[in-house]
């Protein structure tokens, strides 16, 4: 399921863009088994991929405000997911952490809150006290900004079904590690 929200003027863009976000959501975030609940939503095409042109914080909470009463107004078995993919928007990491804080002001006021979590994706995606380059931050690293929208009663049926869901940071790090940044940039070149 692919919209794009705000229209890019060069068709091209968008497409490449949707491109990289799908290549990566395969070949990292599923073939790496980062995210053990995003094979099943993937394969039943449940993901909803909207592209946003939107330059302000303002213009995405907007967009983000959309896309969370559409997630709410569509049948789980139809659209489970939604991948906000804002290339444009919030492209300092900094600035895209501290915008975290309004997007979690947004579904408190939508009274959203516990239905939706809201995951944070990023080039430059950096865990505090690690070092820019530290491979583990890699995976929550996308190839462009992007608020990956989840419903809680989804992560609630997904934790239940992985008896060790509490051990997926643990193992994506370990992952990554073995991985390394050669292993990374080999992904990208299949």
């Amino acid at each position: 399921m692919t919209q794009v929200l705000t229209p890019y003027s060069d068709a091209a863009a968008s497409d490449d863009i949707l491109n990289n976000t799908k290549v990566w959501l395969e070949r990292a975030v599923i073939g790496l088994n980062l995210c053990p609940f995003a094979k099943s939503v993937f394969v039943k095409k449940q993901v909803r991929y909207a592209l946003t042109a939107a330059t302000t914080a303002d213009q995405l909470l907007a967009e983000l405000e959309h896309e969370l009463t559409l997630l709410a107004e569509t049948d789980p078995a139809e659209l489970d997911t939604t991948l906000l993919i804002h290339p444009q928007a919030m492209t300092d990491f900094l600035d895209y952490h501290f915008f975290l804080g309004e997007v979690e002001a947004l579904l408190r006021n939508l009274e959203f809150d516990g239905i939706f979590q809201i995951a944070s994706l990023h080039p430059q995606y950096e865990f505090a006290g690690s070092e820019p380059d530290d491979i583990a931050n890699f995976t929550n690293r996308s190839p462009y900004p992007t608020l990956h929208l989840l419903r809680e009663s989804s992560i609630d049926r997904a934790v239940a079904a992985f008896p060790d869901a509490a051990d997926i940071f643990e193992r994506n790090i370990e992952t990554m590690e073995g991985l390394g940044h050669e292993g990374w940039k080999k992904l990208w070149l299949v």
